[in-house]
């Protein structure tokens, strides 16, 4: 397993298989939920703009799972949110864009920062109501939400906040980010976590963490301000990757087009060129 800083995109269109043409070439995929509205930006625009030939076929199952998918030769690669570790043996990790995982509560709480020592207290249940937090107007029990083990955002989030202990047993482990703001939008007294590119609903709030804001111009490549920051990869497998796949990295990371696309979907650019 080795990682490398060639970026690579992937996505696309929910499983479902693009009729084929003349030539045409079908790219096989899982993994990441999180970054699946970036990645189905790019496959679109690759696909419209570059190569009309390439299509692809993007099941979102999770990071982890898609790793595992890359392992038994099921995908031919996985979008993955999280570092890589040793049970990814045979796969080679890409850094394809930049995100921030965003900590989340419903717009009824006046809370507007947070701290990673309370985010941390909050999911390990050492802090169940919210007359706990200073700054939020709230005295009811807090109903923590969270991403279930497939997902790379999950260990991404037990490393950068819990400190790799396990989530309290009241935390509600849901299988995709738009379930979790989903929750949030939808219950006055969550909390959750997503990406930058889940953000958006009009009932939810991003917090600022450790007073900084989650928003693109607060993660930028160097340095990287907001505590959150990480990078979304695109993992292949380390023996016999597909010529394809390695050739629309080479897109990904250099094309202003790329960067467009990602910036618009909710990423942030990390190696593209500028025009």
């Amino acid at each position: 397993m080795r990682i490398k800083t060639l970026a690579i995109a992937t996505v696309a269109l929910l499983g479902l298989l693009v009729p084929a043409s003349a030539g045409a070439q079908t790219l096989i995929g899982s993994g990441s939920v999180a970054a699946q509205p970036v990645l189905q930006a790019l496959f679109a625009t690759y696909t419209k703009q570059v190569n009309h030939r390439i299509h692809f076929a993007y099941t979102p199952d999770g990071g982890n799972a898609g790793v595992k998918d890359v392992q038994n030769g099921v995908s031919q690669f996985a979008g993955q949110a999280r570092t890589p570790l040793p049970s990814d043996a045979g796969t080679t990790y890409v850094k394809l864009y930049l995100d921030g995982l965003c900590l989340d509560v419903n717009r009824a709480n006046s809370l507007s920062n947070i701290s990673i020592q309370q985010t941390h207290d909050i999911y390990r249940g050492l802090l169940t109501n919210w007359s706990q937090v200073p700054g939020s107007n709230l005295t009811t029990t807090i109903d923590p939400v969270g991403r279930d083990t497939n997902g790379g955002t999950y260990n991404f989030f037990l490393q950068a906040v819990l400190n790799n202990e396990a989530p309290a047993s009241n935390v509600n482990a849901l299988t995709a980010d738009g379930l979790v703001v989903n929750a949030v939008a939808q219950d006055p007294n969550a909390i959750g976590y997503a990406g930058l590119a889940w953000q958006g609903n009009r009932k939810l709030k991003a917090l600022r963490v450790n007073g900084v804001a989650c928003q693109p111009s607060k993660i930028s490549v160097e340095p990287l301000k907001y505590p959150l920051s990480r990078y979304i990869f695109i993992v292949l497998p380390t023996a016999n990757p597909s010529p394809a796949v390695q050739k629309f990295v080479d897109w990904a990371r250099t094309s202003p087009l790329a960067a467009e696309a990602i910036s618009k979907a909710g990423g942030v650019p990390a190696f593209n060129k500028k025009k």
